[in-house]
């Protein structure tokens, strides 16, 4: 007799394994469908309060993950792919669902991912309300799992952090990241091959947070009106894309690639696959996981108050009169 089980879906072992992981402090769900959240005592805090939302995943960092059985930083990564963009417009992560996909429920390797989601959003100080885990043998290998995240978030729609205040004559700060974060690794594996589990450790480690010293910084900047004019999350597309994508029309910025030491594994990067300056900083965050563009008087502020959580600062550029977006000099 043919039964879902013995087609490769046990679900059975997948409710034990959602009970195993549930956040006891999340408000019970009315149905087994959705989960709630209780906004308004929140919504007293903001005058014209907006949500805002944000969703990614890991991509394929997580095959370097698999291949070393090194599966307790993903799920950080996870996180702080959403998260970062959202405290990039001045919002405060407030809940987190995440969805997992497996060839086979492996209880023990899902754990391990789920308790590093629970990490990151214990660095955000955000909710996992929920999620999905689904099992899918014949879509993922049995020993294959993936991963993708959305949370929501909470603004002011007065405070909203858009960049358009930015103009010539602003300072760029850049914050230092935690290596590659998650963006650049099908590139890293062409570059590897065969050498990839030698360098595993350093490539795994999971993508810096910065909810807590940005979302300081916004409070603290607010005796300081427009201290802070645009934030950008340095991920896919990096300095070409996502950097120069919070300018406005008729200004772009001078990014001085020497304000700064490039953590090495981006040289060991570049040497072995021979890879043009233009492509490196296109595709990678080179040492630098987030900037802020703000006002030249308030650079030494900025930077003091990021400084408290242990993070280094640089000036890294600064804002020009130009219809190019982007130089890196």
């Amino acid at each position: 007799m043919i039964t879902y089980k013995n087609s490769g879906v046990d679900i059975k072992r997948a409710d034990d394994f959602i009970k195993r992981i549930k956040d006891k402090s999340v408000i019970q769900p009315f149905s087994g469908f959705a989960s709630l959240f209780d906004i308004m005592a929140l919504l007293r805090k903001y005058k014209m309060p907006v949500l805002v939302s944000s969703c990614d995943g890991v991509g394929t960092k997580l095959k370097i993950a698999q291949k070393s059985g090194i599966h307790n930083t993903v799920g950080i990564d996870l996180v702080a792919m959403s998260v970062n963009d959202l405290i990039c417009l001045g919002a405060k992560p407030l809940f987190f669902l995440d969805y997992i996909a497996c060839g086979k429920l492996n209880v023990k390797i899902l754990s391990t991912v789920v308790k590093s989601i629970k990490k990151g959003l214990k660095d955000s100080d955000c909710l996992l309300l929920g999620g999905e885990t689904a099992e899918m043998p014949g879509m993922y290998n049995k020993d294959e799992y993936d991963l993708a995240g959305f949370c929501v978030g909470i603004a002011d729609k007065n405070k909203i952090i858009d960049g358009r205040r930015i103009k010539a004559g602003d300072v760029v700060i850049g914050l230092e990241s935690n290596g590659l974060h998650s963006n650049g690794f099908s590139l890293v594996r062409r570059v590897f091959g065969r050498e990839l589990k030698q360098y595993s450790k350093e490539l795994l480690k999971p993508t810096r947070i910065y909810v807590k010293p940005v979302l300081s910084l916004l409070q603290a900047a607010s005796r300081k009106p427009q201290a802070v004019k645009g934030i950008a999350h340095i991920t896919g597309g990096a300095f070409y894309e996502k950097a120069a994508k919070i300018l406005p029309e008729g200004t772009g910025m001078v990014i001085d690639k020497h304000s700064w030491s490039v953590p090495k594994i981006f040289n060991i990067i570049q040497n072995k696959g021979r890879i043009s300056d233009k492509e490196m900083y296109t595709v990678f965050n080179m040492g630098i996981g987030m900037i802020l563009v703000v006002k030249r008087k308030e650079e030494d502020y900025v930077r003091r108050i990021i400084h408290r959580y242990k993070i280094k600062t640089y000036i890294i550029g600064e804002v020009v009169k130009s219809n190019i977006k982007m130089k890196v000099v």
